[in-house]
């Protein structure tokens, strides 16, 4: 399947050159790996599409709605952060 969605543009570049190869995303729609997602660069300062794509094959999945690992207080007081391994 094909997912398109909007990217700001400082995060456009940094997935355009390599050097962010995840993403984070609102689960607003189911998300598998194999899907084809299309970042479409947006100006929000413009409200407007740059006309730059760029097409990523999802390879790994993380649904974060129902991870047991901490507790709700723990994740409300700190938070959560996504790490890129390589």
């Amino acid at each position: 399947m094909e997912i398109k969605k909007k990217c700001w543009p400082d995060e456009f570049n940094l997935i355009e050159s390599g050097k962010k190869k995840f993403d984070l995303r609102l689960a607003d729609q189911e998300y598998n790996e194999g899907d084809i997602l299309v970042l479409e660069e947006f100006n929000p300062e413009t409200q407007e599409y740059t006309g730059r794509k760029l097409e990523k094959t999802i390879t790994f999945v993380l649904k974060t709605k129902n991870i047991k690992y901490w507790t709700p207080e723990e994740i409300k007081e700190k938070g959560l952060v996504v790490v890129s391994l390589e």
